[in-house]
């Protein structure tokens, strides 16, 4: 980790719900963002700002995410994801998430994500498919 990675550090993702992040299951006419892709958007959003702080052969994984999801989002708005890194407590890190359409807040998140090293972490997933009989 470099040390600029320190809590304050502040991120907004901005991106369109597209078809791919939306439900299908009641029709055409109500195609809104669906809230596992939000979670996948608030952790990639949050991914993102860790990686300017990490070192080479660094990356993070989420632990934990508690989500509002407080508004439906149409196909074709905008969204905007704003990040906040809260707390660095060794190699665990913290956000706060707010989230809104061009209309409506449409989310409040607290996401947790460790730092772990790749080639560690690829070794201890290699361990684990080989107890597992899939190696």
């Amino acid at each position: 980790m470099k040390p600029t990675l320190q809590a304050g550090l502040r991120q907004t993702s901005k991106f369109e719900v597209t078809r791919d992040r939306t439900i299908d299951f009641m029709g055409e006419k109500a195609r809104v963002y669906a809230t596992p892709m939000l979670v996948r958007d608030v952790e990639t959003a949050c991914r993102d700002l860790l990686l300017a702080h990490l070192d080479a052969g660094e990356d993070s994984v989420g632990t934990r995410i508690e989500l509002d999801h407080l508004a439906a989002t149409l196909m074709g708005m905008p969204v905007e994801l704003d990040i906040e890194l809260v707390e660095v407590k060794g190699r665990a890190v913290t956000f706060k998430v707010e989230g809104r359409d061009s209309v409506d807040p449409i989310c409040r998140a607290t996401h947790q994500r460790f730092i772990v090293d790749v080639a560690q972490t690829e070794k201890r997933l290699a361990s684990k498919a080989a107890k597992a009989g899939l190696a």
